[in-house]
């Protein structure tokens, strides 16, 4: 299996973050990548594919916003990482705003997510892998992986959030379209809801998005997941929420995953997207699954036996001491 990685993944590296009301170390580490870079070697740079697959996605005027606002902060006599502090309740009026905090507050949905001055570097070759990887497959590869750090499945068109600054997944969907594949499908198995995935897509038919994760009556990122959010307009029943409690082990995620993925295959995918989250392990820091390390070999097998191609992204997974081994189980599995 071809994998891809750059090592300007790293380059990001906020300080802290707000988590339950308090300041704490940034869980989304540079460790993290390094880890699963070690577990696999041979990973492949990745060919650099420009901006226009990602503004087929993203909001011109929010990839400018990600691209400027560390020097807004810095001129704003600021120390330390961009971080907002204010967001509007109900809708975004088109305002016309300038102070930083302003800016932050449109273009953001939590204070997880921190802006560092190469946040927007280690973004792009993150979603350049998530691209390599879709072109591998589309150039006949059965399966490909693309080590992408930061995360991006939080990320909307227009805003970042949970750790997530670009969605790599619906930016690997979307040019798996342009490349002319009718159906697309991703499956997020990552332990919390993808809303920014979902956001992306929930109007359109051709992107099914099928996710298992962390009831998001518990759980972050608490306002979307929900069982019966299943898409609108065109795409009305192109969504499937699996939500399931803390605590859930592996025989009754490979319940939620049968359900999954017979959703799918019902939508007929040409391709298929994985959006693996390794932050089900039972051991993670920040999460409340028991899926153990072996299982991860089980629920690459039940994948990859339905036989679809498949683009599998990486997400979430916070216990750098175990999301190698968990990560190398999942693909060798595959």
């Amino acid at each position: 299996m071809r994998g891809f990685f750059d090592r300007r993944q790293v380059l990001h590296a906020p300080e802290r973050e707000l988590h339950n009301g308090g300041y704490m170390a940034y869980a989304e580490s540079p460790a993290r990548a390094e880890a699963v870079a070690a577990a696999l070697p041979g990973l492949e740079v990745p060919e650099d594919r420009g901006e226009a697959p990602i503004l087929a996605v993203h909001d011109a005027a929010y990839i400018a916003f990600l691209k400027r606002v560390p020097q807004l902060w810095a001129d704003a006599g600021r120390s330390g990482d961009a971080t907002g502090y204010v967001w509007p309740v109900v809708g975004r009026r088109p305002l016309n705003l300038s102070r930083v905090d302003a800016l932050i507050g449109q273009y953001s949905f939590d204070a997880s997510t921190p802006i560092t001055p190469d946040s927007w570097t280690s973004a792009y070759w993150a979603s350049q892998c998530a691209l390599a990887a879709t072109h591998a497959v589309l150039a006949g590869e059965r399966t490909a992986f693309a080590l992408c750090r930061p995360p991006g499945h939080h990320a909307g068109a227009d805003y970042c959030g949970g750790y997530c600054y670009l969605n790599h997944a619906a930016i690997a969907a979307q040019a798996a379209r342009d490349a002319g594949k009718a159906r697309v499908a991703i499956l997020d198995i990552d332990y919390h809801h993808g809303n920014g995935t979902q956001d992306i897509f929930l109007d359109r038919d051709d992107v099914f998005y099928a996710s298992i994760h962390a009831d998001p009556a518990t759980d972050y990122p608490f306002f979307w997941g929900h069982a019966d959010e299943r898409g609108e307009g065109a795409g009305a029943g192109a969504t499937r929420n699996l939500p399931l409690p803390r605590g859930t082990d592996l025989a009754p995620y490979r319940e939620a995953l049968a359900c999954a993925l017979d959703a799918i295959a019902a939508f007929g995918p040409e391709l298929l997207i994985v959006s693996l989250g390794v932050d089900t392990y039972a051991g993670d820091r920040i999460s409340f699954f028991g899926i153990e390390t072996d299982d991860y070999a089980v629920l690459a097998r039940d994948i990859a036996a339905r036989g679809w191609p498949s683009a599998i992204l990486m997400e979430g997974g916070y216990t750098v001491e175990a999301i190698g081994a968990n990560v190398r189980t999942f693909l060798d599995a595959f």
